[in-house]
């Protein structure tokens, strides 16, 4: 052939067949090539790729050389430039800049090599709309790469990159961007000029937190943000309208945003975080959801709220706190798979779990079946007709068993809401948001059957012996009020288990609360409080939650690490100065122990 007669006459032949990069490429491949369009090499051990490769549509074909004749089928003058090159797993080190040579390129990939940087020369295929740079060693991509304004698809998961090149946002016309299983400690702020971006993978990664920017991009449906360390969600993410798919899972969320513009969120995987608290808010507006994902958190309820997710298909629970869930469950109409296991259910028998979702359901219905029974089978929506149907919704009182009257911005709790329950036991009272200065003395008329009391965001400055007579109050939410202590005769409350004292006035730890065994959870912060007896705290074998945050606690006592039962402390925002912010950001089980190695011997 004559181009290997000509290397033949090279006195440096020899040198040159040495670094012959593995195997050659066998001239039929080039021929369908000049005629395809298409290269595809993949898979051939190649070390680098040989120079003819990037001379595909510059040099004349060995085959012109030869005294063949050509069919109408051959005629290399005619051939077609390369748009596709496949350079999938082979063993390059890096890519030349001849790479420029191939400016007709719209699809490159080179996954699954040992590439450790990438040519700036690739700035230069300017019809470029596909790279794929996955699995390899870069650890970083040159600027020049976000000269590639018709770029669709960019892959550069399971690499070593650490950041991101500023000028990312230049990539204007990317609806793919795959960043996952990569060292990524931030996102640039220009990714919000992405605005056609259609799928975001940025799972396994090292982030904290992401841009409140990111909520810019409109046409985003899939966002993945899975095994990171993110704390919170930004809340501007709510307003994304796009968005279908959201992954959230392994992180360290205590909360989930509000999603009032997500009416087309279809899957939300939120699992293996520490999720202590799921509101109505976090779940009302998403009409379109189909798959709700929460194993593996703190939760310790279930609102009622839940049952306005009449699209749900799949809902994992597992492993949570949960220890009563609302009958009214049983009545969504889509929903295939729910998970309960690994949760503290009261009211639901361990054999009923395992005999699957349908049997469940069925339990679940006939349950509100007990509680309401009506001519058709069907629990009553409708009002029954009393002095005020605009304000008593009977409905939620009998199916729902939920006294409600909240966000009303009333000084009083009118009697007629009382007279409505009349022989109908309620287990949920709502009556947060309003301006009470006192708690209702009629709540004790509801002691026989009430467990969940909320009276959060008032203007109470004391709790009443009435409250102290539901005797079988499981949660108690008085948030945001006036508190500045508690009564000895709340130790009546024998079966309180979570309480939150969040955001009032207390100055001293409240002590009857020493003396309530059942708790779990207190929730004290944004208080005063300025010192704790981790003696009586002991005592408490079954407390797994106790938030001091944002307290005046000048010192943290040692024998607080004898509280072995603490599954999460939360102390921030203290004005101690050990254990040092560095500690406490390792988590409750180092701070125990170092608090542990902190007392006297």
């Amino acid at each position: 052939m004559a181009a290997r007669r000509a290397r033949a006459a090279d006195p440096r032949a020899g040198f040159r067949r040495a670094e012959e990069p593995g195997p050659a490429v066998p001239q039929g491949l080039l021929r369908a090539a000049r005629k395809s369009g298409q290269l595809n090499l993949s898979g051939r051990g190649l070390s680098e790729v040989p120079q003819h490769v990037w001379r595909i549509n510059l040099d004349t074909p060995e085959e012109a050389h030869q005294n063949l004749s050509f069919g109408a089928a051959d005629r290399w003058w005619e051939q077609t430039d390369l748009t596709k090159l496949i350079l999938a797993s082979n063993k390059l080190q890096s890519l030349s800049e001849d790479v420029k040579l191939l400016p007709a390129l719209t699809v490159l990939d080179v996954h699954d090599n040992q590439l450790t940087s990438l040519p700036s020369a690739l700035g230069q295929l300017e019809n470029l709309q596909k790279l794929d740079v996955s699995h390899n060693k870069l650890k970083s991509i040159p600027e020049e790469l976000m000269q590639l304004a018709h770029l669709k698809s960019l892959l550069l998961h399971h690499n070593e990159l650490s950041h991101l090149p500023d000028g990312f946002g230049q990539l204007v016309s990317l609806e793919e961007l795959d960043l996952s299983n990569n060292h990524i400690t931030d996102i640039p702020t220009s990714f919000a000029l992405l605005i056609n971006l259609v799928r975001l993978n940025l799972a396994c990664n090292q982030l904290k937190n992401l841009p409140a920017d990111i909520s810019a991009m409109k046409s985003l449906r899939q966002l993945d943000c899975s095994k990171n360390y993110l704390e919170t969600v930004p809340s501007n993410l709510a307003t994304m309208a796009s968005l279908e798919q959201l992954y959230l899972r392994k992180n360290k969320l205590r909360s989930l945003p509000e999603f009032p513009s997500c009416k087309l969120l279809k899957e939300l995987h939120a699992g293996e975080n520490q999720i202590e608290i799921l509101n109505a808010e976090n779940l009302k507006h998403l009409n379109s959801l189909s798959v709700l994902e929460l194993r593996d958190n703190k939760i310790k309820s279930v609102p009622d709220e839940i049952t306005l997710l009449q699209k749900l298909e799949r809902l994992d629970l597992a492993n949570n706190d949960i220890s009563r869930l609302p009958y009214t469950l049983g009545n969504l109409p889509q929903l295939k798979f729910l998970a309960l296991e690994g949760n503290p259910l009261r009211t639901i028998r361990r054999d009923l779990l395992q005999k699957g979702t349908a049997e469940l359901l069925k339990y679940l219905r006939s349950k509100i079946q007990d509680d309401v029974t009506s001519p058709n089978g069907e629990p009553p929506v409708t009002a029954m007709t009393l002095p005020s149907e605009s304000r008593v919704n009977m409905h939620a009182i009998t199916s729902l068993k939920l006294l409600d009257y909240s966000e009303k911005q009333a000084a009083v709790i009118p009697d007629e809401m009382f007279d409505a329950v009349r022989s109908n036991p309620v287990t949920t009272v709502n009556f947060s948001k309003n301006q009470l200065n006192e708690i209702p003395p009629r709540i004790v008329e509801l002691k026989d059957s009430v467990c969940d009391v909320s009276l959060g965001f008032n203007k109470i400055s004391s709790v009443s012996l009435e409250l102290c007579m539901l005797h079988k109050l499981t949660h108690l939410d008085i948030r945001n009020n006036f508190l500045t202590s508690l009564p000895e005769e709340m130790e009546a409350l024998a079966k309180l288990q979570i309480i939150n004292l969040s955001y009032n006035r207390f100055k001293v730890f409240p002590g009857v609360l020493y003396r309530i065994a059942a708790l779990e959870t207190i929730l004290l912060s944004n208080n005063q409080v300025g010192s704790i007896d981790p003696l009586q705290l002991k005592k408490m074998d079954r407390l797994g939650t106790l938030d001091l945050q944002n307290n005046d606690l000048l010192q943290v006592p040692p024998e607080l690490g004898n509280c072995e039962s603490l599954r999460t402390l939360l102390l921030e925002g203290n004005p101690f100065r050990t254990p040092r912010a560095a500690i406490l950001a390792k988590g409750t089980a180092a701070v125990l122990e170092y608090l542990r190695s902190r007392i006297p011997a």
